[in-house]
């Protein structure tokens, strides 16, 4: 029985640790890699960097309460187990601002295209570093998104 154990391990230890046909494959794609370029060579700062199809969002002057009502109901079920509506950081950062800070288009990318964003986009990347814990993909959909935004706005004191 011991001889079984012993031959069992080596064989596991070898396809386990073998260089096998695929070892030498690169990935085909450079989440960092950009086409402008400094003078030293290096990447220069795109802010617009990050993936995402939102690149227009319409915002009225005003609140659009029914989508805030929609958008609280999405933070509840969603969000509010990592956020806080104030400045305070959670889990994530405190929700208190993020308009202020952050374009429409940014923020409904992020909520919809969560892992590509923090691969791709500088401002979510520093967000990273700051939290520590990635977001989740909530897998929103682009109306779920659009709500929890007017939701954000209202958290503003925008009416």
């Amino acid at each position: 029985m011991k001889k079984l154990i012993i031959i069992t391990s080596i064989a596991f230890f070898m396809v386990a640790c073998g260089g096998g046909a695929g070892s030498d494959v690169k990935p085909t794609t450079d989440p960092y890699d950009t086409k402008a370029t400094t003078e030293s060579g290096n990447p220069s700062y795109d802010p617009k960097r990050g993936e995402g199809k939102f690149t227009k969002v319409e915002v009225g002057a005003s609140l659009d309460a029914p989508m805030a009502t929609n958008g609280e109901k999405v933070f509840g079920v969603k969000c509010s187990g990592c956020h806080k509506l104030s400045d305070e950081k959670l889990v994530g950062p405190g929700w208190k601002d993020v308009t202020k800070r952050h374009t429409a288009e940014w923020i409904m990318n992020f909520v919809t295209n969560t892992d590509e964003m923090l691969n791709k986009d500088p401002k979510a990347q520093a967000q990273l570093e700051i939290c520590l814990v990635r977001m989740p993909n909530q897998n929103l959909s682009d109306d779920d998104a659009r709500s929890l935004y007017e939701f954000m706005r209202k958290n503003d004191g925008i009416k």
